[in-house]
């Protein structure tokens, strides 16, 4: 007999099955077994009849994991629980096979875990109903982004994450020693990649970890993280790239409507609310209603900080009806080299934030594109154009108007999900103080 998935238990009513999976739980009911059974995709409930199958079920703890061949059968309607995804049906087991036996948990399964404890232990936790509802979301997340652009003729590329220079031309970088003396980096960004593969392409995009050696503990920073990026040519300015991604943001919120309904209700979690154009503000107009709301005076300040992006972010939901809210025209000194001047409004760039529930969650805009234009820029940031020589390469032999964003996937999840703390939707979170363990953890 094939195998069956539990996720497909529900097109095999009155048949007999082969399913393969873990042990989530038992409880013992008079003479019956009752068993919680999981494969990596779903769970349902299992009976166990007395019989010859008891015998081997008597021992069960969680964790164990098994096959088992079953029936399967529609519970009685008053019985039905519709909050889950076999909550109309069980499984009588009639043989069942235990593959491996597994100590007892150090924790009790049923209790809040601090989060230090959590990740701790995480090839564990992950196996909560709870972790697995968080990165089925964030595959599904990951999965829109790659169905949208793909549908946009956008081209997948990866991005090394060893290079010669910081892409942003500065900041703090892991240093990596290397071959004949020489000092490489671990990524901090595909960017001058992408921008190199939009003279290849045209249109591409990148999925990959980027790392940055910032010493922060945080609640909405790690040291490893991933990275959603997007460049692409022919473009008038950044607002071509503002409405792309907008209209990738609606493909999203409904393809996790439709795939992750389950996991939303699960975790307490609502779909934002969207607006067909998502609203927009330069930033010097929007330091301006913070203060005209609020009082605090922000308005000769560089850039926005996080109880600016929150204010703005509940503004928008209360008052303009959106979740999402894009922030533009920052100052030429806190963009990177690279970044497109705004003639029309000089001292500031083409470019842009998306903030999404009370953090920037993606920053973009038009890039420069003439290569005299480029050199110059980077010489006046203090920088050796000879450093960038193979990227200045694609800008000397014909490449158009073009721009793209970078977006944390990580950062994503845990603010479409509502988490408290990044390193919730992080999968193995780096920082200063924990690559999978605690590193203070001896001391």
């Amino acid at each position: 007999m094939e195998r069956t998935f539990i996720k497909d238990l529900s097109k095999h009513i009155d048949s007999e099955v082969l399913i393969k999976g873990w042990v989530d739980n038992r409880r013992d009911h008079g003479k019956l077994i009752f068993l919680d059974i999981r494969d990596g995709g779903a769970k349902v409930q299992a009976v166990v009849l007395p019989g010859e199958a008891q015998a081997n079920a008597h021992d069960l703890r969680s964790e164990w994991t098994v096959v088992i061949t079953a029936l399967v059968k529609a519970r009685p309607e008053k019985m039905v629980n519709e909050k889950e995804l076999n909550g109309s049906l069980e499984i009588e087991v009639k043989t069942l096979e235990v593959l491996a036996k597994a100590q007892e948990l150090p924790f009790d399964q049923k209790a809040e875990l601090n989060l230090d404890t959590r990740l701790d232990y995480r090839p564990l936790t992950l196996r909560s109903s709870r972790d697995r509802a968080i990165f089925k979301v964030q595959h599904e997340i990951l999965r829109a982004y790659r169905e949208f652009l793909t549908g946009e003729n956008f081209i997948e590329f990866q991005a090394p994450k060893l290079v010669g220079e910081d892409a942003e031309g500065g900041g703090n970088v892991f240093k990596v020693e290397y071959l004949y003396d020489q000092t490489a980096y671990l990524a901090t960004s595909p960017q001058l990649y992408k921008q190199m593969m939009v003279g290849v392409f045209e249109r591409v995009f990148a999925t990959g970890d980027v790392f940055r050696a910032e010493k922060h503990s945080t609640t909405r920073h790690t040291n490893e993280y991933t990275s959603l990026d997007v460049e692409f040519g022919f473009i008038k300015d950044h607002t071509d790239i503002m409405r792309l991604e907008a209209r990738l943001m609606h493909f999203m919120v409904k393809h996790l409507g439709e795939t992750c309904a389950l996991q939303f209700k699960e975790l307490g979690a609502e779909l934002p609310l969207l607006k067909e154009e998502f609203p927009v503000m330069k930033m010097r107009d929007a330091q301006k209603l913070i203060l005209e709301k609020t009082g605090e005076d922000h308005t000769n300040e560089p850039d926005l900080d996080p109880s600016d992006e929150r204010f703005l972010c509940e503004y928008a939901r209360a008052e303009l009806g959106s979740d999402f809210i894009f922030i533009t025209h920052y100052p030429t000194p806190k963009r990177p080299f690279y970044t497109f001047d705004d003639p029309e409004v000089p001292g500031f760039t083409r470019s842009f934030d998306l903030l999404f529930r009370g953090v920037e969650i993606t920053t973009g805009g038009q890039r420069i594109h003439d290569p005299e234009v480029l050199i110059a820029k980077a010489k006046a940031r203090g920088l050796d154009p000879e450093k960038f020589g193979f990227y200045l390469q694609a800008f000397k032999y014909g490449m158009p108007p073009h721009g793209g964003w970078g977006m944390g996937l990580e950062r994503l999840t845990q603010k479409f999900l509502g988490l408290g703390n990044l390193k919730e939707a992080t999968l193995f979170p780096r920082d200063i103080n924990r690559i999978d363990t605690r590193l203070s953890k001896g001391e």
